[in-house]
C-alpha cells in the first residue's frame, strides 16, 4: 500500500478503500463561486468539498508543514502577517509593487510532481496521488491547477515558490533593497527609485529561469510610490514617521460604520465584517481604536468587535 495512503488512514481513520475513492474524486469535489474584486471584476473561488479538506489538511499538517520556505515569503506563515510584511518596509522610502497574473491557478500538478521528483518527499506514485488531492480540474479542462479556496493552496505556493524567492531576494540583497512576496503581490524597498529600476528585468528574467511554476508578471500593476505619495504595501498604508496607519481614507469609513452601527444602521453580515476591520485595525494602528473607544464609548466598540458569527 501507498505510503501516502497509510498516512491518511492513520490519521482520518477511514478504510483504505475510502481514502483511495476521495483521492480519485478529489480534483472534481469543489464547490465554485465568484467574488468581486476590490480593483474591479470577479474572483472565482473553488472550495473543496469537507472530505477532500480533510485529506489535504493531512497533508498540511504531516508534509507541507515540514518543507522550507523562504523568509520572504510573508503570507500564510506562522508568526507572519499583512501587518509584518509591510512594516518590514517602514520608513525604507520609495517602493516598488509588482504581482503576477492568475497566480494560484498557474501553479499546477506538474510543478508539484516535479518537485516531489527532485526532492523525494513522496515517491512517483504517491507523488501523483497526493496531486490529485491538492489541485483541482476545472470544468472543461484536462490540467489539474491550484485553487483558490482550498487549506492547503497558501502553503503549497509558498513552498514551490522556494526557488524564485531564493534568485529574487538574492539579487534584491546585492542593491541593498528589500524584498518581501506575500501570496501574488511582490514589494521593493531601497533608498532611491533608481535602485529599485533593476528589479523589474530581475523578476521578469527570474520567472523566465525558474519556468516552474509557470507564472506571468502582471505589468499593468507595476508602479513605484515615493516618500511624497501614500505608500501603500498589502493594504497598510507606511507613514512617513516609520509607523504603520489604516489610511486617513479607511479611518474615515470606518468611524461612520461604528456610529452606524450603534444606531442600528448595519444588517449581520455588515457588523460582522466591520468586526473584522476592526480587529484589523487593532493590529494595524491600535490607537486609532482607542480613539474610537473614546468617541462612541467602549463597551459600544467591544459589542461591535465580538459580533456573532453567522451560522
Amino acid at each position: 500500500m501507498s505510503k501516502l495512503v497509510d498516512l491518511i488512514v492513520s490519521e482520518t481513520g477511514l478504510p483504505p478503500s475510502d481514502v483511495l475513492r476521495l483521492i480519485r474524486s478529489a480534483p472534481r469535489r469543489y464547490k465554485v463561486y465568484r467574488i468581486p474584486k476590490r480593483s474591479g471584476g470577479e474572483r472565482e473561488i473553488a472550495q473543496p468539498a469537507r472530505e477532500i479538506k480533510l485529506l489535504q489538511r493531512v497533508l498540511v499538517d504531516k508534509v507541507l508543514s515540514s518543507l522550507p520556505v523562504h523568509r520572504a515569503a510573508t503570507a500564510y506563515m506562522k508568526g507572519c502577517s499583512i501587518a509584518a510584511n509591510a512594516s518590514y518596509h517602514a520608513g525604507s522610502g520609495p517602493i516598488l509593487k509588482m504581482d503576477f497574473r492568475d497566480f494560484f491557478p498557474s501553479i499546477r500538478a506538474e510543478d508539484w510532481v516535479l518537485f516531489c521528483r527532485n526532492t523525494h518527499v513522496f515517491d512517483e506514485n504517491d507523488a501523483e496521488l497526493s496531486a490529485q488531492i491538492l489541485f483541482r480540474r476545472a470544468k472543461h479542462e484536462h490540467v489539474l491547477k491550484l485553487s483558490i479556496g482550498a487549506p492547503s493552496s497558501p502553503i503549497l505556493s509558498n513552498i514551490l515558490l522556494m526557488p524564485f524567492d531564493t534568485m529574487v531576494m538574492a539579487e534584491a540583497s546585492k542593491r541593498h533593497i528589500r524584498y518581501t512576496r506575500y501570496a501574488d503581490d511582490l514589494t521593493f524597498s531601497g533608498q532611491r527609485i533608481g535602485m529599485l529600476k533593476d528589479m523589474i528585468d530581475v523578476v521578469r528574467l527570474t520567472v523566465r529561469q525558474v519556468q516552474r511554476p509557470k507564472l506571468t508578471v502582471n505589468l499593468d500593476k507595476t508602479t513605484f510610490v515615493t516618500a511624497k505619495h501614500r505608500r501603500v504595501v498589502t493594504g497598510v498604508t507606511l507613514a512617513n514617521d516609520g509607523l504603520l496607519s489604516l489610511g486617513h481614507d479607511k479611518k474615515r469609513r470606518l468611524s461612520a460604520a461604528v456610529h452606524r452601527a450603534i444606531h442600528g444602521g448595519l444588517d449581520s453580515k455588515e457588523l460582522l465584517s466591520l468586526s473584522g476591520d476592526l480587529a484589523f485595525a487593532k493590529v494595524i494602528e491600535p490607537s486609532f481604536l482607542d480613539r474610537l473607544a473614546r468617541k462612541y464609548g467602549p463597551e459600544a466598540v467591544q459589542m461591535i468587535r465580538h459580533a456573532p458569527r453567522q451560522s
